[in-house]
């Protein structure tokens, strides 16, 4: 004897519960993981701000609290791969990589991979290029520090990042928008360079002119 089927409306109930059941875990996972990213961005960006302080300590302490945040995101979302590729994950685990490098970057530090790291390469990628900014902001302060061998340093490894980036000739699907970075680092690199290549004629003209002085003798 034949099964006699299932209401249509008694069915219909049981595949909307398991939508809804779906849905219901996929929304929990995405508002943990987006506060554990907020929290990871938070702590990258503090980290950024004491690189420049000179706290070393304290931007690694930092930056060990957002990488474990991330780790946490990650695993909140691994059923979820759709959610972790909306974009908050990526924005996050980019200013991460953007304050692990510029630590090393300034504290003379070997670089990290992207694997050391444990981000995607589209955001270590973009971090990376935004780390310019910061050395900017880093060769400027040395700069009115008088540190022009720190300032010329800074310059070449900016140049460096720049270099690397350009070669990166992929579609922006695949990079998450790395052109427009690269774009920016460009004009920051230029920037820079003229900045600094304005204060070494302004020092050599005042050592001239010391040196000048020095030669004339007292009035």
């Amino acid at each position: 004897m034949a099964k006699k089927a299932e209401q249509p409306a008694k069915r219909l109930n049981t595949i909307v519960e398991d939508v809804r059941a779906h849905l219901d875990a996929k929304h929990a996972a995405r508002e943990k993981a987006l506060a554990l990213c907020r929290d990871a961005l938070r702590h990258s960006a503090n980290a950024i701000r004491a690189v420049h302080r000179g706290d070393f300590a304290a931007a690694e302490d930092l930056l060990t609290g957002a990488r474990d945040m991330l780790a946490r995101a990650a695993k909140d979302l691994a059923d979820h791969p759709d959610i972790f590729y909306a974009g908050f994950v990526h924005n996050a685990q980019k200013e991460f990589a953007e304050g692990c490098l510029t630590l090393a970057l300034v504290a003379g530090r070997p670089l990290p991979s992207h694997a050391d790291l444990d981000v995607d390469c589209p955001a270590y990628l973009n971090g990376m290029g935004e780390a310019v900014g910061e050395l900017r902001r880093y060769l400027l302060d040395s700069l009115r520090g008088g540190d022009i061998g720190r300032c010329e340093s800074i310059l070449a490894a900016m140049d460096d990042i720049y270099a690397v980036l350009v070669t990166m000739d992929y579609p922006e699907a695949v990079t998450a928008g790395l052109r427009r970075t690269t774009d920016a680092v460009r004009g920051i690199l230029e920037r820079t360079r003229g900045d600094l290549t304005i204060a070494l004629v302004q020092r050599n003209l005042e050592r001239r002119l010391e040196d000048f002085e020095g030669k004339l003798g007292p009035p």
